[in-house]
């Protein structure tokens, strides 16, 4: 059914791709809500297209995300899928946002809670560990990845766990621990829908909130058909959900442990905070007997009271809706059960120190950032070949990998709509340009890049050297063969035009129309 009166800034961006039968939930008046992750427009894909896979990865090479970029954006339907989802939670985003006159005022004060909690960061850990070990909790200190994944695998052998259901928490895709589990005999079941559509995948999740954002429905029906026997040709998303549902929910049932990550640990009560639109967390921390949290040491609030604050954001600016379904306090053990908590440091204490970078540890993984992102939105969360995509990965990710994650950073416009909707006002994109300075005195750059940078350098400091070069260029470009200016080398003309020849230079239109003015002899400065 059709609803004409809905105002054109509802549109979408690719009308094609509509969906003639929305059914979403109504206002009264029949306007389609305006919030919330199920309210989304439902899309159809034309064909079904194969899904791009990731950046290749080859140890700790530079990742190319220019060319795994290429491949996504060479599947027009995953491209054109990915790019409206994600604007359809930049715009619902703004909607909550100028529905809370106060809006800036949190955003304000988010960040300086934030950055006076890692200004004390010591002092909050402490004051958490000891709350913590008060309600009856074990603490553990994890100084990297590998360590996180020893101290839960001692946990449950100690326990004789094989099967261990988590939810999602992109702390322990940093980690490794997956991977590291299977080696183990460990079992890890993924409770999280899209963690698990991933899992099931063999892929990493695209996406902070939403890890399987990249795939077309058409995708999940061949992935839930060869893992878990689904009809291949029905793509109903409640079919689908039902399905995984029913193959999951037994292996939850049946778990030996389950393991959560935490958006907030609170130092003042030693509680873990959990924030989830499934319930998958209280199935991972209530259901198994032994419960695990692994928590970034930077993930420390000092007082319940500031949850007000970060839980009024967190959603907002996440998924465009008021709060999560779920939001979860893990206080201490059940009667008869175990609760164990992990803090983990993996190179936070590390970029605390670095006078640039430190405040990317105020992030709350809310992937704000991403969604309004061109880059992102265009080219797939896989193509980074990193834990962490988008904005808030190119500030990340190379402080674990100096070399392997060099690229990154170069994967911006640095049009700054990143930090312009970050809830706790991360300067996003004035790190990312940081970081590209910082590459480039490490001679982490390619050597093309190197010369290239090297060269206009020289140019663009001498201002005579600087019109020269533009006025050669002009008269080259005037008589010069497509060819030799479309060729593999001139990597701007890969996915542009060239802009057309000006008939004369701002500088020299300047000098023709605003001649100096003439020297008047009475001026004190006048020569004699």
């Amino acid at each position: 059914m059709s609803h004409p009166q809905e105002p054109d800034r509802h549109r979408m961006i690719h009308p094609d791709l509509a969906v003639s039968d929305d059914e979403a939930p109504r206002s009264p008046d029949g306007h389609r809500l305006e919030h919330g992750a199920g309210t989304s427009r439902p899309l159809r894909p034309r064909s079904h297209e194969p899904q791009p896979r990731g950046a290749r990865v080859h140890g700790h090479r530079p990742i190319d995300q220019n060319e795994a970029a290429a491949r996504f954006i060479a599947a027009p339907e995953h491209e054109q899928m990915h790019d409206e989802r994600l604007w359809d939670l930049r715009q619902k985003r703004d909607r909550q946002m100028r529905a809370i006159p106060e809006w800036e005022e949190l955003r304000e004060i988010a960040s300086r809670i934030k950055q006076h909690t890692l200004s004390h960061l010591d002092t909050y850990l402490e004051q958490f560990e000891a709350a913590a070990k008060a309600n009856g909790v074990h603490v553990h200190w994890a100084e990297d990845g590998a360590a996180h994944n020893r101290i839960v695998h001692a946990i449950l052998r100690d326990h004789g766990a094989r099967r261990l259901i988590k939810s999602k928490s992109m702390l322990t895709e940093e980690c490794g621990f997956r991977h590291y589990m299977a080696a183990s005999g460990i079992e890890v079941i993924e409770t999280d829908l899209g963690e698990r559509i991933q899992q099931l995948d063999d892929e990493d999740p695209s996406h902070i909130v939403v890890p399987a954002v990249h795939k077309l429905r058409a995708d999940v029906a061949d992935v839930f058909a060869r893992k878990l026997g689904t009809d291949p040709d029905n793509d109903d998303v409640h079919y689908l959900a039902e399905r995984q549902r029913e193959a999951t929910r037994p292996l939850i049932l049946e778990a030996d442990a389950g393991l959560t990550g935490g958006n907030f640990a609170v130092a003042e009560t030693g509680s873990i905070v959990v924030c989830t639109n499934e319930g998958n967390a209280d199935l991972s921390g209530n259901v198994p007997k032994l419960q695990i949290h692994s928590v970034g040491i930077e993930k420390i609030i000092p007082q319940v009271a500031d949850l007000g604050i970060f839980v009024r954001l967190l959603s907002r600016s996440a998924l465009g809706s008021p709060m999560t379904q779920y939001t979860s306090h893990f206080r201490g053990p059940r009667p008869g059960t175990e609760m164990h908590v992990v803090l983990v440091d993996n190179g936070r204490a590390a970029r605390l120190g670095m006078e640039e970078f430190w405040t990317s540890l105020k992030c709350i993984r809310c992937g704000a950032c991403m969604n309004t992102c061109p880059v992102y939105r265009r080219s797939g969360g896989l193509s980074y070949g990193a834990t962490y995509s988008g904005p808030i990965g190119l500030i990340l990710d190379p402080t674990f990998d100096k070399r392997k994650y060099s690229t990154l950073p170069f994967s911006s416009t640095l049009n700054g709509s990143c930090s312009n909707v970050c809830p706790v006002k991360i300067n996003i994109h004035e790190q990312i340009f940081a970081w590209r300075k910082v590459l480039a005195e490490a001679r982490e750059l390619p050597l093309v890049k190197r010369a290239m940078m090297s060269a206009a350098g020289k140019v663009l400091s001498h201002p005579a050297l600087y019109r020269t070069a533009i006025r050669t260029a002009d008269s080259a470009l005037k008589v010069l063969p497509r060819f030799v200016v479309y060729n593999p080398l001139n990597t701007w003309t890969q996915g542009r035009e060239m802009p057309p020849v000006p008939k004369s230079t701002f500088h020299d239109w300047y000098a023709a129309n605003h001649p100096a003015p003439a020297e008047d002899p009475t001026s004190p400065e006048a020569k004699p």
